[in-house]
């Protein structure tokens, strides 16, 4: 399978999950997307299509407490933060968007992160 190939199967997994998965204002959707080396995760509201929180691996302080530590931990952190900000901003319950990616790795321990920091999805 080439690389284009990859691409446009995950484009399509992506709108399948997007179909079902929608958010209101009392409950964003957390979307995750996944490069080669970093993640990236928002909490969007898509009733004004406006982002409320978001935080990823390219981060300072992200970078701060991840220095030296595999591409895992450093998801685990992201998620970890990003909770946080969400529970400071009055935000509980989220809407689980894996951005087509499968539940596996890097966008698990970014979500198994945000659970246990009081994310309830």
């Amino acid at each position: 399978m080439s690389r284009k190939d990859a691409k446009a199967i995950r484009k399509v997994r992506h709108i399948r999950v997007r179909r079902r998965v929608g958010s209101t204002e009392t409950r964003p959707r957390l979307a995750v997307y996944r490069s080669l080396n970093h993640i990236y995760a928002q909490l969007i509201d898509d009733s004004v299509g406006r982002t409320l929180a978001s935080m990823s691996t390219l981060d300072p302080e992200v970078r701060s407490r991840t220095d030296g530590t595999g591409k895992t931990k450093k998801a685990e952190t992201v998620g970890t933060m990003l909770a946080e900000k969400a529970t400071s901003r009055g935000i509980r319950k989220v809407v689980f968007d894996r951005g087509g990616y499968t539940y596996h790795g890097r966008v698990k321990a970014l979500a198994e992160a945000a659970r246990k920091a009081g994310l309830e999805f």
